[in-house]
């Protein structure tokens, strides 16, 4: 079980059921999508109400995700979670590469570009299908594409993602 001191980080969320065994409908965050069912497990956040539950398994199902966890048997105690976060413990994520990020990590960090000019603070990210986006919130929402050619550095002890974007856009 997860340290209780420890940071979680939120990586889908319990969307519905499915048929009446207990099992549950999955939006998953993670990349691939089925990676969320590489964490055995999850502290579900519901409303402020929270439990730690073990995944016992969790598949592909038509477009979804499905998962059966322990302790939910039938599809009266699956709705009860409708609507949780999926919470896991930050420190089971896996190390990246240099150079890559968790969204998490870029959240908050002021946005300057080549200019000086402070374009605001990253509120959160989102995914486009073609490239993440920043979304930046400053004196104005600013979407700056999270690309090789955008994005000149990111350096996390300073707060700050350098960009090559103009003010006016």
């Amino acid at each position: 079980m997860p340290d209780a001191d420890n940071e979680f980080v939120t990586l889908g969320r319990i969307v519905g059921i499915h048929g009446v065994r207990g099992w549950v409908k999955v939006h998953s965050d993670t990349r691939p999508r089925e990676e969320i069912f590489d964490y055995p497990v999850w502290r579900l956040n519901h409303a402020g109400d929270q439990c730690t539950v073990r995944l016992v398994e969790g598949r592909a199902q038509a477009k979804g995700l499905v998962a059966c966890l322990e302790g939910y048997t039938d599809r009266d105690q699956a709705q009860t979670l409708i609507g949780s976060d999926i919470d896991v413990a930050a420190d089971e994520l896996p190390d990246l590469e240099p150079g890559q990020y968790y969204w998490r990590e870029l959240e908050g960090l002021r946005v300057i570009n080549r200019a000086d000019q402070e374009l605001g603070q990253v509120s959160t990210l989102m995914e486009t299908g073609a490239n993440d986006v920043l979304v930046v919130a400053g004196e104005r929402e600013r979407l700056i594409p999270y690309t090789e050619t955008v994005i000149e550095q990111v350096d996390l002890d300073a707060g700050v993602i350098r960009v090559d974007w103009d003010a006016d856009f």
